[in-house]
C-alpha cells in the first residue's frame, strides 16, 4: 500500500501562487511515477503534470505549461506543485497521485490516490 497526504491548498488570488505538497509513505518502492490531477466543479478529473521516480523526467500539460512546475524530493518523500500566476478557472481540488506503469495522463492507470487539496482563485 502507498498512502499519499496533500496539503498546501488554499484561497487566494488571481496572480498568485502557491505550493502544494504530497506527502508519500509505504511502499513506495512499488511506484514509478507520481502525478498531479485536479478536478473543478462539475467537471471531470483531468491531468495537471508528472514526474518520473527519479526525478529527470517531468511533463506539464500544455495549458497550464510556463506557470505549473513539479519536483520532487525523495529524501523527503515529498512530491511538489508549484502554481504560479494563478487564474480563477485553476479553481480545484488537486490530487496527487502514484502508478507503477501505464500512461502518465491517464487517471485511471493510477492505484493510489490521496484525499486532495482545495485551490480556490478569486478574481
Amino acid at each position: 500500500q502507498v498512502q499519499l497526504v496533500e496539503s498546501g491548498g488554499g484561497l487566494v488570488r488571481a496572480g498568485d501562487s502557491l505550493r502544494l505538497a504530497c506527502a508519500t509513505s509505504g511502499r513506495t518502492s512499488d511506484t514509478f511515477r507520481m502525478s498531479w490531477f485536479r478536478q473543478a466543479p462539475r467537471k471531470e478529473r483531468e491531468f495537471v503534470a508528472t514526474i518520473n521516480w527519479i526525478g529527470d523526467d517531468t511533463y506539464v500539460a500544455d495549458s497550464m505549461k510556463g506557470r505549473f512546475t513539479i519536483s520532487r524530493d525523495n529524501d523527503k518523500n515529498i512530491i511538489y506543485l508549484n502554481l504560479n500566476i494563478l487564474k480563477p478557472e485553476d479553481t480545484a481540488v488537486y490530487y496527487c497521485a502514484a502508478s507503477s506503469g501505464g500512461t502518465p495522463w491517464n487517471r485511471n492507470d493510477y492505484a493510489y490516490w490521496g484525499q486532495g487539496t482545495q485551490v480556490t482563485v478569486s478574481s
